[in-house]
C-alpha cells in the first residue's frame, strides 16, 4: 500500500454508468457488483423501489437509480446490473446502466457540487472530479439509502 493511499490522500472508487453520467461509489462501501435476477416487486412500493431478490441468501433490496435520479427508463435489452452496498445492517442494490472500472483519484482534486447542479443530483452526490472529458459524480452512498429507506417506510 503507498503511503499517499495510507494517509488518505488517494481515494478509490468504483464507477458507474447511469443515463450517460459517470459516478463514482467508494469502493470500501461496495460490497459486490451483480446481475440481478429473479425480481420480486413490492406491493405499494414507491417506484424508485424496483423490487427484493435473493443473493446468496441475503434478502437484498433494489434501488432504481435511474428513477431516483428522475432520468427515463431504460430501453433496450442489454443487461442490468446492481452494485451491492450496506447500510444499517440491511443490504441494497443500486441498479446502474454499466459497471466501469475501480479509479484512484487524490482527494486534493475533489470540488464541491457545481452551483448550477440538478437538484436530485445534488441531493446525493458528496463532490465532483475532473476527468478528461467529463465529470465522475461522486455519490454519498449514506444519502442514497437515507432517501431510499425514508420512502419505504412512509
Amino acid at each position: 500500500m503507498s503511503t499517499d493511499i495510507a494517509h488518505g490522500r488517494i481515494k478509490e472508487y468504483v464507477t458507474a454508468t447511469i443515463g450517460g453520467q459517470l459516478f463514482g461509489l467508494p469502493i470500501q462501501r461496495v460490497q459486490d457488483v451483480f446481475m440481478p435476477e429473479r425480481l420480486t416487486r413490492v406491493p405499494l412500493a414507491p417506484p424508485e423501489i424496483a423490487g427484493v431478490l435473493n443473493l446468496r441468501g441475503r434478502i437484498v433490496t433494489l434501488i432504481d437509480m435511474r428513477d431516483r435520479l428522475g432520468l427515463q427508463p431504460r430501453t433496450g435489452d442489454a443487461p442490468t446490473m446492481a452494485i451491492g452496498v450496506e447500510l444499517a445492517g440491511e443490504s441494497y442494490g443500486l441498479l446502474i446502466d454499466a459497471i466501469g472500472e475501480v479509479l484512484k483519484l487524490d482527494d486534493a482534486g475533489r470540488e464541491a457540487n457545481p452551483i448550477n447542479l440538478d437538484p436530485r443530483l445534488a441531493r446525493i452526490s458528496a463532490g465532483i472530479h475532473r476527468l478528461e472529458g467529463q465529470l465522475l459524480m461522486l455519490v454519498d452512498v449514506d444519502r442514497v439509502l437515507d432517501i431510499a429507506t425514508k420512502s419505504i417506510a412512509a
